[in-house]
């Protein structure tokens, strides 16, 4: 049955597409370390929304690339978003017993467990980008690498922890979440765009400014959400931040100025879509989509 709903159904069509491809990275397959699979799995297949994947379909499929050509960055893209979260939620990082309803995997299973784990579901983000034959394969992984490390995603962690009982400004925050929770957002919509055209195309920087605005939004709202959710709803500890004095948007700006906030930049990143039309349609549904989780 199709349902009523576009975005609706491409959203539950996309997360069991890409389901389906990292559950069949596990199976048919004799581990050295059936321990260290265990808990790799407990990390990538337990839950998730699957919002990166999504948007690699999305992006790519506004500028024509096929979906058998999307699955591999969509998985690449959320094999490191897993292992990002297991080593976030390790006590010497966030500290946290609870990812999408269950048990972190350092609680699931122990602390070096875990570490191993996130290291392995890294190397297997890379291991199946680079099995792929695309002809822009050097540029989807310089952009995977270049989005997960020292000048993304890692980099982000680092300035959040080093944020703890502070209080920076507005533009120091926006920057920390640039790194940490933005970097990986624009890396998926910079990796479908790259399957379906080359570096020089000029829709990649109109899918670079919507991917800035829409990873910033989306961060607010996690940060608004961490405030309003409860902790059955989020699938983690709610009020965590407020907890470990972490600096955020609604302790910056107020729960209604952070909403305004975050409304701001999807309509900033809606307006970056002119220039590719109707095709663009889905990335603007799911602009709209991720903040009205807190509407």
């Amino acid at each position: 049955m199709v349902s009523a709903d576009p975005l609706a159904g491409r959203l539950v069509a996309d997360r069991a597409r890409v389901d389906t491809g990292l559950e069949a990275l596990f199976t048919s397959r004799s581990a050295p370390s059936p321990r260290l699979e265990a808990a790799m799995r407990h990390g990538l297949l337990v839950g998730g929304k699957r919002l990166r994947p999504v948007l690699v379909y999305a992006a790519g499929r506004a500028l024509g690339a096929a979906d058998d050509d999307l699955d591999a960055p969509a998985m690449a893209l959320e094999l490191v978003h897993a292992y990002s979260l297991v080593h976030d939620d390790l006590p010497a990082m966030d500290d946290d017993d609870l990812r999408r309803g269950q048990p972190t995997v350092h609680r699931a299973y122990d602390e070096a467990t875990a570490i191993l784990a996130g290291d392995a579901l890294q190397a297997l983000a890379f291991e199946v980008l680079a099995r792929t034959a695309h002809p822009r394969l050097p540029a989807l992984v310089a952009s995977l690498a270049a989005a997960a490390g020292r000048d993304g995603m890692v980099a982000g962690q680092a300035l959040d922890l080093a944020a703890v009982g502070g209080h920076p400004d507005a533009a120091a925050l926006a920057a920390m979440h640039g790194h940490k929770t933005g970097a990986l957002i624009r890396a998926a919509v910079r990796l479908g765009g790259l399957v379906a055209v080359d570096e020089a195309d000029p829709r990649l920087a109109a899918l670079d400014a919507y991917a800035d605005a829409i990873g910033l939004a989306f961060q607010i709202h996690d940060d608004v959400l961490d405030v309003t959710g409860d902790t059955a709803t989020l699938g983690k500890t709610s009020g965590a931040d407020a907890a470990r004095a972490k600096p955020t948007y609604p302790s910056l700006l107020g729960l209604e100025g952070a909403r305004r906030r975050a409304d701001e930049l999807v309509e900033a990143a809606l307006a970056a879509l002119a220039p590719l039309g109707v095709a663009a349609t889905p990335l603007t549904d799911l602009a709209r989509y991720m903040i009205e989780r807190d509407h």
